[in-house]
């Protein structure tokens, strides 16, 4: 159970080997609940080697003074990543 924003992490590891590296991660909002985005990567199991970054977005809500998972989106690759912020820099542009 995590109780701190500043622990909640994707990476993972499987008898002591990382699986799922964190690259990095943004708050996007704090409270009751929160909105994390994670830049990971995630080992091969075949070749033992990392493949491309990928994102995922991370909603969790605090209860009883830990946090919970409670939905996620993950984007596949760079290409994704780069429409859906094509899309909202579109949608939300005269909001700026």
């Amino acid at each position: 159970m995590i109780e701190n924003i500043d622990d909640l992490t994707v990476s993972f590891e499987e008898d002591g080997q990382v699986v799922v590296e964190e690259l990095n991660k943004q708050v996007l909002s704090k409270g009751a609940w929160t909105t994390i985005v994670f830049h990971y990567r995630e080992m091969n199991p075949k070749t033992g080697d990392f493949g491309e970054p990928k994102a995922t977005i991370r909603r969790y809500q605090k209860q009883h003074g830990f946090f919970k998972q409670k939905s996620k989106f993950n984007i596949s690759n760079a290409k994704q990543a780069m429409q859906i912020s094509l899309i909202l820099q579109e949608w939300f542009a005269d909001q700026t």
